[in-house]
């Protein structure tokens, strides 16, 4: 995640103004009053994933309140989650309050008036989702406010991870996948704020997907590792070896087919991107984990129809959509991102 503000730059008396600025330059316009004027400790981190915005803060004691004068301005049309992960951060709107804790997550709307208060040092991911987008997981109605999330199992504890993942792995992704992994987060935390108010409800196979995509984002951030095995995979994502593969059984491919035809697609696009010209085949293919030139010559045919200097001769632009194969699927079994390629118009007949 970049670094967009950080108290440490300053000296002691401009840090508290510095950091309302800050606030109201990042997020909204608000009036923030910091209980310690000339000790204030602070930064933000920022990732952005399409249009949602991912940002780690470290705060000290303050009380943050956007009012009626503020929202007229209406800069942003957000919802906005927080997850907590050091001290305690409460959230009062609309006459209700939630009581952010590590293993407690929240969703509070931004454009109506609230406060957000600490007491002590604390710690949070905040989430900016944008209303329409996320209002139509819904069905164009407004998800529940101020409702906690337990973090700490089911969907909640999927949502918490897969934000702690993308908080991670942020600088190691492309801007497409970005933007893609943004809405996947919007999709799993929508299951997460479906369920019954103080319990996760959801079917096990809800449950399964969710963590699927979860795991599916863990590999898609780390193509590049030669040392990407199963296990590694398993042990990252807090799985084991067996459920990893059974997960796996709910699409058309295995985990060994997945992760061998992401590499290969992204490859692709990395030969048909003008700006690794420069690059050699080999090296490009060395980047997403291959070990073999000839390996992933022969692999690249198989999958495309197409040998790795055909596309570059050809310099297609990365991500034409009428030039992505899927997988080669087996009968039987029905793959939830199928469907999603034949809407998308990316699958070539």
């Amino acid at each position: 995640m970049q670094v967009v503000f950080d108290t440490k730059t300053l000296a002691a008396g401009q840090r508290r103004q510095a950091w309302r600025e800050a606030i109201c330059e990042i997020y909204l316009q608000v009036d923030c009053v910091a209980e310690k004027q000339n000790a204030y400790a602070g930064f933000v981190r920022e990732a952005r994933f399409g249009a949602m915005t991912l940002t780690d803060a470290l705060c000290s004691p303050q009380s943050i309140e956007r009012k009626q004068h503020h929202i007229a301005h209406f800069d942003k049309d957000c919802y906005y989650l927080g997850i907590e992960h050091l001290g305690e951060f409460n959230i009062h709107q609309a006459g209700s309050t939630i009581p952010l804790q590590p293993g407690t997550g929240s969703l509070y709307y931004a454009n109506e008036p609230y406060r957000l208060q600490c007491y002590v040092k604390s710690r949070q991911f905040w989430v900016e989702l944008p209303r329409a987008a996320f209002d139509r997981r819904f069905d164009g109605k407004r998800p529940p406010l101020l409702t906690p999330v337990n973090l700490n199992h089911g969907l909640g504890r999927i949502t918490a991870e897969f934000c702690t993942a993308l908080a991670q792995e942020s600088a190691n992704v492309d801007d497409t996948s970005r933007e893609r992994l943004g809405e996947q987060f919007m999709d799993i935390l929508a299951l997460a704020l479906s369920g019954e108010p103080g319990r996760q409800a959801a079917d096990e196979k809800s449950i399964q997907f969710a963590r699927l995509r979860s795991v599916k984002a863990y590999i898609e951030s780390n193509l590049g590792d030669p040392d990407l095995s199963l296990a590694a995979i398993a042990k990252n994502n807090g799985i084991s070896l067996r459920y990893l593969h059974q997960l796996f059984r709910l699409t058309d491919t295995s985990v060994s087919e997945w992760l061998r035809f992401r590499r290969l697609q992204r490859c692709r696009d990395l030969l048909a991107s003008p700006r690794n010209a420069k690059q050699s085949i080999t090296e490009i293919a060395y980047s997403m984990g291959f070990s073999s030139s000839s390996h992933f010559s022969n692999l690249f045919r198989a999958q495309f129809n197409m040998r790795p200097s055909d596309v570059r001769g050809a310099c297609v632009a990365p991500g034409d959509p009428s030039h992505v194969v899927a997988p080669r699927r087996r009968r039987g079994i029905a793959n939830p991102d199928y469907l999603d390629w034949i809407r998308e118009g990316r699958l070539r007949s």
